[in-house]
């Protein structure tokens, strides 16, 4: 198919911007592939990587990398994008670490489970959970353009007809329940549906009066951001208020395709959002998540969260001490701008939602005073009003 083509369906692509770095690995790893099909989503997700002999052609696999592809307890896939970003003879990139598995994902420690976050206790109708008072998380979806191997949701990864059968019953639910005013829309990656079904769904969701707030959970933007078309975001335009939460993890996410991405959906009025989860030997540091609050903000993208990895099975080798996030907090605070600061959470195990940690601001009282203490460790009174 001819550019011109593209354009006359309206794919955005004659837009899209291919850093000459992609370029040379397309080149390298995909030389009878064209610029125009490497910008399509859809050849993107048809080339994902998901075999052995896949990912043997492009990196150099170690050996318990080797070992753990034979037989993963969940299915693996990386576009050919993002396999791009990541180091091909190194396996302790950061990236190539959180998408190629390890043996880790086969020893399950205590308190690892499949669903810890009790989402299934919560589910009130397939696809529906319904944990907070005026807001509900609607599972669309159970596919994603590449899988993370620490997802908090890996019991439900392929769970793709199932759902979509479900929609009607869950949109009856939160129909029939005028307390829910907040929809999040998450799986899987929603940005995987078709445009025709998103406009659909999202259409939907809009009609209920009493749902003000729609909100999509994606990844989609920073590992396939081809998907963000001006198709595509004509029809989100069309839903608002509208936000979106993008997973960001490592800075190296932050290519020049990306920020073209998240640009047009800031462009289109979207509010952006990140979520980022904690992980040991991959940002786990404050050298690394503050170039990547620093970049998202940049790219007009809230830091919002930063979460304690979720104690899914498999993810021990994945997982921080809790005073890890505590110290990178620190580290942000009073350093850097406060747009930049996310609130550091932990899903509770057990399903009693987002928990945030802070540092404690409030370190005592005298005579009247509140004793404050500041990013400096340097303690301040601010008069308290005696009711």
């Amino acid at each position: 198919m001819k550019l011109d083509d593209y354009i006359r369906m309206g794919s955005g692509l004659a837009n899209f911007f291919c850093d000459p770095e992609r370029t040379g690995f397309r080149k390298r790893y995909y030389p009878n592939t064209t610029t125009c099909q490497w910008s399509d989503w859809r050849w993107q997700l048809r080339h994902r990587l998901r075999s052995l002999q896949q990912l043997e052609e492009i990196f150099d696999l170690s050996v318990e990398e080797k070992a753990a592809i034979q037989r993963p307890p969940f299915p693996l896939a990386i576009t050919p994008y993002y396999a791009s970003l990541m180091d091909r003879q190194d396996s302790n990139d950061p990236l190539r670490r959180t998408h190629i598995p390890v043996m880790g994902e086969y020893r399950v420690l205590p308190g690892e489970a499949d669903d810890p976050l009790c989402e299934e206790q919560n589910t009130v109708v397939p696809g529906v959970v319904h944990r907070y008072p005026d807001r509900v998380l609607f599972l669309v979806t159970g596919v994603c353009a590449t899988y993370c191997r620490y997802c908090s949701r890996s019991r439900m990864i392929g769970d793709q007809a199932q759902l979509a059968r479900s929609w009607d019953t869950a949109i009856d639910y939160i129909a029939m329940h005028p307390e829910i005013r907040d929809v999040l829309v998450s799986g899987g990656d929603p940005l995987r549906l078709a445009n025709g079904l998103l406009d659909s769904l999202l259409r939907r969701l809009r009609a209920i009066p009493h749902v003000e707030f729609l909100r999509i959970g994606s990844k989609i933007p920073l590992v396939l951001p081809m998907r963000i078309t001006a198709k595509l975001v004509k029809i989100l335009k069309k839903y608002h208020p509208l936000a979106m939460s993008i997973h960001a993890t490592h800075p190296k996410e932050l290519t020049l395709e990306a920020n073209q991405a998240l640009s047009r959906l800031a462009d289109a009025g979207i509010m952006l959002g990140s979520q980022t989860v904690l992980l040991r030997g991959i940002n786990d540091n404050l050298e690394t998540i503050r170039p990547l609050m620093h970049g998202l903000l940049k790219n007009r993208v809230k830091p919002y969260y930063l979460y304690q990895c979720d104690p899914i099975r498999g993810s021990g080798h994945f997982r921080t001490p809790v005073e890890t996030g505590m110290s990178i907090i620190a580290g942000l605070r009073g350093h850097t701008s406060g747009y930049a600061v996310p609130d550091y959470v932990i899903d509770a195990p057990g399903g009693g939602g987002k928990i945030p940690l802070a540092a404690n601001g409030m370190v005592g009282r005298e005579a009247g005073m509140v004793l404050l203490k500041n990013y400096q460790a340097e303690i301040y009174r601010y008069p308290d009003p005696v009711e």
